[in-house]
């Protein structure tokens, strides 16, 4: 998985041929946010992913594992031992699992 979010959901409306302008209402945004969100200038909300999912066709989790991979690789990407984040970062999920 290569593409950031809103590379996939660019690519994904169009694959379907769908106007932004068209998108964007059935998603109940401003089509400049959703530009923004396709050239990856905005973040999309996790709460738009189930209406994203819903006129697409695809599932919300998929989405939900693009959206939250994002924003993972841009807050650690400049460091110079992302591994090693990442690593301590799914000890930590174990851990805190574990805890509930």
């Amino acid at each position: 998985m290569q593409k950031t979010f809103g590379e996939h959901l660019k690519s994904l409306r169009e694959n379907q041929g769908t106007p932004l302008r068209k998108v964007a209402a059935e998603l109940d945004i401003d089509q400049s946010t959703l530009s923004k969100i396709e050239r990856g200038e905005r973040s999309a909300n996790s709460s738009l992913l189930p209406k994203i999912a819903k006129v697409f066709n695809v599932t919300e989790k998929s989405l939900k594992l693009i959206l939250l991979s994002d924003q993972v690789a841009y807050q650690i990407m400049e460091e110079s031992n992302t591994h090693e984040i990442l690593k301590v970062a799914e000890q930590k999920i174990k851990y805190h699992r574990a805890q509930k």
